[in-house]
């Protein structure tokens, strides 16, 4: 399972309004919050961060929080990639822990 390719298809986002995803303060906390059960949401986030988009939410975080990230881990050259691995490491080690819970039962 990796991410998805054509993910603004399925953005929680895109029947909205943009502008909403846009906004300064407090606000932001609010378009935070269309982020949060959103399907692609490490695939936006990732874009995000590769790209270096600089204005918006974009994957439930602010610009301040992504380039806090990005300043804290520069080592990263592609943010997908990164997420891809982690996606697979804990599909791996679920299904480690599903076995286990077979095999106890």
């Amino acid at each position: 399972m990796g991410m998805i390719t054509d993910w603004p298809s399925l953005a929680a986002c895109q029947n909205g309004d943009p502008d909403a995803l846009f906004v300064q303060g407090a606000e932001q906390n609010v378009a935070k919050r269309i982020c949060r059960s959103c399907p692609v949401r490490y695939e936006c986030l990732a874009d995000a961060l590769d790209n270096r988009i600089e204005f918006g939410v974009w994957g439930g975080m602010t610009e301040r929080e992504r380039r806090a990230l990005l300043r804290r881990h520069p080592q990263v050259t592609s943010w997908r990639k990164m997420f891809e691995a982690a996606m697979k490491k804990n599909a791996k080690e679920k299904a480690g822990k599903d076995k286990v819970l077979v095999t106890a039962g």
